[in-house]
């Protein structure tokens, strides 16, 4: 048998010798994560799997529901919005200081091919706004909070919200769009980027803001080892690609 045959029948038994230990070491992680991150880990979180052999149970909501889920458990990982553990009874349930992991600013949507409005200052927003015949939102969330604190920010709060299309989840507000079952949709650019809507701008000036993800184990987490991995696997290259590719900023 010649060198490179002997070489690979060497490697073969080593994957074969591992592959059982891998196995046995794998475990299953439930993950709460923010809703709008999930078109970033839908994509990720297979990716892991297929390296590792772990498996994620993820689970995706707005931060009131994290907040429930994460103080009253049980879970192993968390991709939350920052706002998830300025709470003191959710922040209690992580191990250690949690990472940031991402960020992602907020915008406003068109239905695809429509004109789109002029949003490039405060003052040209306010007034976009005001013209809008309906606006898609979704407000039970950190995100949907302070899209509704910038409305206040321009003084129009009372006038948009005879107009506001409420929606069941951050999803549902580009699709809204783009049916035609409102006009404009606001919330986080990331969420704004998908089929049948474009992005007529980011917020302008101060106006902007980034909501920032942190990552980090339960402190009952089952799995510490597992969970660290894949927190860092967050940071990867392959991550930051998916994640710049999805309109989120790593890190």
């Amino acid at each position: 048998m010649d060198k490179p045959s002997i070489a690979a029948t060497l490697l073969g038994l080593a994957i074969a010798t591992m592959a059982p230990i891998a196995a046995v070491r794998a475990s299953e992680l439930k993950v709460l994560a923010g809703g709008s991150m999930t078109a970033s880990l839908k994509e990720l979180g297979p990716r892991f799997e297929k390296a590792t052999g772990h498996k994620l149970d993820i689970t995706f909501a707005a931060t009131p529901e994290l907040i429930k889920m994460v103080t009253s458990g049980p879970f192993d990982l968390g991709v939350v919005p920052v706002d998830v553990v300025k709470n003191d009874g959710a922040r209690a349930k992580f191990a250690g200081v949690p990472e940031n992991i991402a960020r992602v600013g907020y915008g406003v949507a068109v239905k695809a091919g429509a004109s789109k409005p002029d949003v490039s200052t405060p003052e040209a927003l306010k007034a976009t706004l005001l013209r809008a015949q309906s606006i898609a939102v979704f407000p039970s969330s950190a995100a949907g909070a302070y899209v509704q604190k910038t409305f206040e920010r321009l003084g129009i709060a009372d006038q948009v919200k005879d107009k506001s299309k409420v929606q069941a989840a951050p999803g549902a507000i580009p699709q809204a769009v783009a049916k035609g079952e409102a006009e404009l949709g606001v919330f986080l650019t990331n969420v704004l980027l998908a089929p049948g809507v474009e992005l007529a701008g980011p917020f302008p000036g101060d106006l902007q803001n980034e909501l920032v993800f942190v990552g980090g184990a339960a402190t009952d987490c089952k799995d510490a080892a597992a969970a660290k991995a894949f927190l860092d696997y967050l940071k990867t290259p392959e991550a930051t690609a998916v994640f710049k590719a999805k309109g989120v900023t790593p890190g």
